[in-house]
C-alpha cells in the first residue's frame, strides 16, 4: 500500500529519522495557516509547497514550488490544489491533486555546502536479504544514474536474521564521501531508516533526496513508502492512511467485494479462481494473440453473486472485447459455477462481448452441458487449448 509523502515522513519520524518538517493542507487558507504555524515551530521564512499524489517526478510537472512569502504560499497552494498533475509516473492522464504539503525550506545558507544523496531500503528477492541502495547522485532520476553511471550506485546487503551492523552504516557514510559531524549524522540516519523499514513491515522505503544541510545535518527531504498489505493487520494505524482517491476506482470497488482485481491494458477480460491459474490464463491469452485486460481472482467461492459482480467490474473497462472465465472445480463444483455464470449473465442482461468459459474439475461435463444448453452467447471449453483457440477466434 502506497502512502503520501507527508504520511511517510510521519512514519520515519516515529523511528528517529530526521525529516524536513511540514504540515498538510487541503485549501489555500489551510496552507497559509500551516505556513505560519511552521514558521513558529522551525523559524523558517521560506516554504516549499508540494503536491501530494502517489507518483514521483512531481517537480517536473509543476507540483513543487518554493514560496518566499505568505502571499506566495496562498497563490502557489491555490494553483496546485485541484490541478491535474502529469508526471513521468502518472502517465498522460495525470492525477488530480487534493492536498499539498507545506514544508520548511531546508536549503538555507551556512558554513558548508549542501549535498543531495539517494537512499532506499528494499528486499533483494534473489538472495532473500534486505538491501540498502544508495548514491551520491540524489535528486536525479536514479534509473538514469544506474544506466549511465552504474559505478555511482552502491548496495549494502543485510542479513535480516542479524540486522544492520554498525560497520555497515559507517561504510555507507564513507562511500558517500562524508566526514566529521555529517559522517556521524549519516550513520544514525541509516540505522534509524533501516529500523523503520523493518518494524513497519514495509516493502520499500525510498528517500530522494537525503540532504546534508549546510550545517552538516542529515534529513529526509522526500519519502516514498510502500507498506506490505499482508502485514497491515499488525498496523491498523497505517491501514487508516489508505487514500482511495489515489487508487483505481474499479480496483477499490473490487476490494469492497473481496475480489482480487488489477487493471491491465489489454482487450481480454479474465475471471479465474486462484492466483497461479490467473497467471497461466494470462499467458494463454497472450499465446492466442490477445492481451489480458485484467487480473481477477474470484477465490474459492465462485457463487452467482461473486461471478455477477466480477462480470460487472470487468465490463467497466471499455477496451474489453471478450471475457475468458477459467475455473478449476476443486473446492467448488463446476456445475455450481456454471449455473452461477448463467444466472449472472441473465441478471446483468445484454452483455456486449463474447464470453468463453473453461471449467475443469468436479462435474466439469455437467457444467459444460449447462453452458451449452443455456441459449446464451457463451462458449464453453474443457481443455486449455480449446479455450485458447476460442479466444483467438473472438478477438481476431
Amino acid at each position: 500500500m502506497n502512502v503520501h509523502e507527508y504520511q511517510g515522513k510521519e512514519i520515519l519520524k516515529r523511528y528517529g529519522v530526521a525529516i524536513q518538517e511540514g504540515l498538510v493542507a487541503e485549501t489555500a487558507d489551510q496552507a497559509v495557516d500551516a505556513a505560519k504555524k511552521l514558521s513558529e515551530q522551525t523559524g523558517t521564512q521560506w516554504w516549499v509547497v508540494k503536491a501530494q499524489i502517489h507518483a514521483g517526478g512531481r517537480g517536473k510537472g509543476g507540483g513543487v514550488k518554493l514560496a518566499k512569502s505568505i502571499d506566495e504560499v496562498r497563490e502557489k497552494a491555490g494553483n496546485i490544489i485541484g490541478m491535474n498533475l502529469v508526471t513521468p509516473q502518472t502517465g498522460p492522464q495525470g492525477k488530480k491533486v487534493h492536498k499539498v504539503l507545506i514544508a520548511q525550506d531546508v536549503y538555507y545558507p551556512g558554513p558548508n555546502p549542501t549535498s543531495e544523496f539517494y537512499m532506499s531500503v528494499l528486499l533483494n528477492r534473489t538472495t532473500g536479504r534486505n538491501i540498502i541502495m544508495y548514491s551520491t547522485e540524489g535528486g536525479m532520476d536514479i534509473e538514469e544514474v544506474a544506466e549511465k553511471t552504474p559505478e555511482r550506485i552502491f548496495k549494502e546487503e543485510i542479513d535480516p536474521a542479524v540486522g544492520l551492523q554498525a560497520f555497515q552504516a559507517r561504510k555507507i557514510a564513507f562511500n558517500l564521501g562524508l566526514s566529521g559531524n555529517a559522517f556521524k549524522e549519516m550513520t544514525r540516519f541509516v540505522a534509524a531508516l533501516y529500523k523503520a523499514y523493518e518494524h513497519t513491515d514495509s516493502s520499500l522505503f525510498e528517500i530522494n533526496p537525503v540532504l546534508k544541510t549546510s550545517d552538516d545535518r542529515i534529513i529526509a527531504v522526500d519519502a516514498k513508502v510502500n507498506l506490505d498489505e499482508n502485514g497491515l493487520f499488525r498496523h491498523p494505524d497505517f491501514e487508516a492512511m489508505r487514500d482511495v482517491l489515489e487508487e483505481d476506482p474499479t480496483e477499490v470497488e473490487a476490494a469492497e467485494h473481496n475480489l482480487n482485481y488489477v487493471k491491465l491494458d489489454g482487450n481480454v477480460g479474465c475471471m479465474v479462481n486462484g492466483a497461479g491459474l490467473a497467471m497461466a490464463t494470462m499467458d494463454i491469452i497472450k499465446l492466442a494473440g490477445g492481451e489480458p485486460a485484467n487480473f481477477l481472482d474470484v477465490g474459492g467461492t465462485a457463487n452467482a453473486a461473486r461471478v455477477e459482480q466480477a462480470f460487472r467490474i470487468i465490463l467497466k473497462d471499455p477496451n474489453v472485447k471478450a471475457i475468458l472465465v477459467n475455473i478449476f472445480g476443486g473446492i467448488v463444483r463446476c456445475d455450481r459455477v456454471a449455473q452461477g455464470i448463467v444466472d449472472a449473465y441473465r441478471n446483468i442482461g445484454n452483455i456486449p462481448v463474447p464470453i468463453i468459459v473453461r471449467l475443469q474439475g468436479t462435474n466439469a461435463d455437467e457444467a459444460k452441458r449447462l453452458i451449452d444448453e443455456s441459449g446464451l452467447k457463451v462458449y464453453s471449453a474443457i481443455e486449455l487449448k480449446e479455450a485458447a483457440d476460442l479466444v483467438q477466434q473472438v478477438v481476431g
